[in-house]
């Protein structure tokens, strides 16, 4: 049974800090039938009807936050092991680059019409949650990976801690994994909320079950079996808020102050700020800050 101490209140759901779990998340928790209604179909039709569309014109900002994730993976790895899984692949663009830079790739994803897309790029993609009967599927053909990429995905899930003890399985011997998760109630946000009188427009249920910091993540990963190798963050987007840029549920201005974001990123991966970039992202990593909690662990 969940216990802990209720943060928030939002459509019918209460956000639990559960102590049993380790992590917030919402109360009642979704039935697997309920999740796949949602994911099979609804998801990209109706929650994200313009994810796809909005990704291809932001594919070369989506290309230098991926080439920073294929940097570490191979920073780690020797030049032979290129074997990756993306649970949760979405469209295939994380695996479309992965290709370009000559991995082995597969992608694992429930909604109907990503897979379809990504399929159409040339990706190879199980259309399917990753569940106990499709890891052992995958092990008994003997699909182990070199890493595994897992990028938004633990906030949608019923069971956080069985998925990524499920990702360990399919990981070879010091393999690397990269999951990232939303950074919830985070520092930036309680400044909104208890200062400028925000409600808590992170909340998202029932499409997010479950809400992560820092600290929560990191345990969770290291419960699964995964030793932290780094921590990172995505920009602080929240940012533009405390400027009194207040794209909440203004989807015209939140696209504005994105291409802001983008500009500013794409020009510090250039070769003069890279290192600067990493750094500062770590930085605010150890200061709780950043949109998105980027955190590799190897097996």
């Amino acid at each position: 049974m969940h216990k802990g101490a209720i943060l928030d209140k939002v459509n019918g759901y209460s956000i639990l800090d559960c102590n049993v779990c380790g992590f917030a998340h919402i109360d009642p928790i979704p039935t697997d039938a309920e999740l796949d209604k949602i994911y099979s179909n609804e998801y990209y039709s109706e929650e994200k009807p313009d994810f796809i569309d909005n990704a291809l014109e932001d594919k070369e900002w989506w290309r230098v936050v991926f080439d920073s994730r294929y940097d570490q993976f191979e920073t780690g790895l020797l030049k032979e092991r290129r074997e990756l899984l993306d649970i949760g692949c979405g469209p295939g663009l994380f695996l479309e680059r992965g290709m370009e830079r000559g991995w082995n790739v597969l992608g694992i994803e429930p909604s109907l019409q990503a897979a379809a897309y990504a399929k159409g790029l040339g990706v190879d993609v199980v259309t399917s949650v990753l569940d106990s009967e499709l890891a052992a599927r995958l092990i008994k053909e003997g699909r182990l990976f070199d890493a595994i990429h897992i990028s938004e995905v633990l906030e949608h899930v019923a069971d956080p801690a069985l998925l990524l003890t499920l990702a360990l399985t399919l990981l070879k011997p010091g393999g690397v994994i990269c999951a990232v998760v939303p950074n919830d109630y985070s520092p930036v946000q309680r400044v909104l909320s208890d200062r400028l009188r925000f409600a808590p427009y992170w909340l998202a249920p029932p499409y997010h079950i479950n809400y992560f910091n820092f600290n929560s993540f990191s345990a969770l990963l290291e419960r699964a079996g995964f030793n932290i190798i780094k921590k990172s963050t995505t920009f602080p987007i929240d940012l533009f808020l405390l400027m009194g840029e207040n794209y909440v549920g203004n989807d015209k201005l939140g696209r504005i102050c994105h291409a802001k974001r983008k500009r500013l990123e794409i020009l510090l991966e250039t070769p003069e700020l890279k290192k600067f970039k990493d750094e500062l992202y770590s930085l605010m990593a150890t200061h709780s800050i950043g949109r998105e909690m980027v955190i590799y662990g190897r097996k």
